[in-house]
């Protein structure tokens, strides 16, 4: 995993560590992949985050997508601020079965105040199963 963002390395350990020990995110099976302020990459297990009919739960994609944005949010913001989703959206396009998704959030706006993050997430074959986008605002912690 590379961590990269403003903050000292213990205030990163302690955002990917047992930060998410007991939390949806394990829960879930998100993995992080890859994470700084401009862009983080994580992928989630299709099994086990399913609707009745088998297909990968529109929610499931939503928390990915907020713990993505909010992990690149928390990155930006630095340390000793806190970033708290205030807006997300999801369109979803297309179904998944089986296999992993992966997510990847770019930041489009960086501010003192407000992060926004494009989400596009994709199934193992590079196709787009849902876009999203997450605006986060920044406070002191």
């Amino acid at each position: 995993m590379t961590l990269t963002g403003p903050g000292d390395p213990a205030s990163l350990q302690e955002l990917f560590g047992m930060a998410h020990k007991n939390t949806l995110v394990e829960r879930m099976g998100i993995e992080i992949v890859e994470a700084s302020a401009e862009r983080v990459v994580a992928r989630m297990p299709v099994e086990g985050n399913t609707q009745p009919y088998g297909l990968l739960h529109g929610g499931a994609s939503c928390v990915l997508a907020e713990t993505i944005g909010s992990t690149g949010a928390a990155l930006h913001a630095g340390a000793g601020r806190t970033a708290v989703g205030i807006e997300i959206n999801a369109t979803h396009h297309r179904s998944a079965t089986s296999g992993y998704v992966t997510g990847v959030a770019t930041r489009v706006h960086g501010g003192r105040t407000v992060a926004t993050y494009d989400i596009e997430i994709t199934d193992e074959q590079g196709r787009r199963v849902c876009t999203s986008r997450l605006t986060c605002v920044l406070r002191d912690a």
